[in-house]
């Protein structure tokens, strides 16, 4: 009997110090949205894209997923590749961009005269019963006016696992985008 316990010691030992694969994700942008900015450029409509900001929940570096009405679960071993706000913002540029290609939108300042976009995210993740929720309002400051809206998303996720998710979590932003700079179009 003894000479089993050694045995059964190193099997414990070796699960213990097998660790899962980390996996990193990175928001895909809007396929043809790289821009250049030249100096003929400033007649064009400038928006800048000031801020977007995340809770503290999608602050960190797990991907989330609600696990039921009042459960969330921050994932450990799917993690976003750069802070989430980050690559929301310069998704949203990008996007934006592909979106309206008469327009210069940055990150940056870049002229005096620019609208101003500033987005508060409240939900970015995957849902329990297969959706995906992106949630939030975001605020446009055009000459003297502020408009502010909000927006609801609920995407149903056609495959499971973290790279679907991903990727319809993408596929709602952009929609937001088109939400976005059809507002910019109708004022501009």
């Amino acid at each position: 009997m003894m000479k089993w316990i050694p045995v059964a010691m190193a099997l414990a030992l070796s699960a213990c110090s097998s660790t899962p694969d980390t996996t990193y994700y990175q928001l895909p942008a809007a396929a043809g949205s790289a821009s250049t900015i030249s100096t003929t450029a400033t007649s064009k409509p400038i928006l800048w894209i000031e801020h977007v900001s995340v809770p503290d929940y999608l602050a960190g570096n797990g991907v989330v997923y609600q696990t039921s009405d009042v459960q969330y679960v921050i994932a450990a071993n799917n993690l976003w590749a750069s802070p989430l706000d980050q690559q929301l913002q310069q998704t949203l540029v990008s996007n934006i961009s592909a979106v309206l290609p008469g327009w210069i939108v940055s990150a940056s300042p870049l002229d005096e005269k620019h609208d101003t976009l500033n987005v508060s995210v409240s939900g970015f993740h995957g849902r329990y019963d297969g959706k995906v929720i992106i949630s939030g309002q975001w605020i446009l400051q055009h000459d003297s006016q502020l408009i502010k809206r909000p927006f609801l998303i609920s995407l149903p996720q056609d495959e499971d696992g973290y790279d679907a998710l991903v990727r319809t979590l993408a596929k709602g932003w952009q929609q937001e985008a088109q939400q976005i700079a059809s507002e910019l179009t109708r004022l501009n």
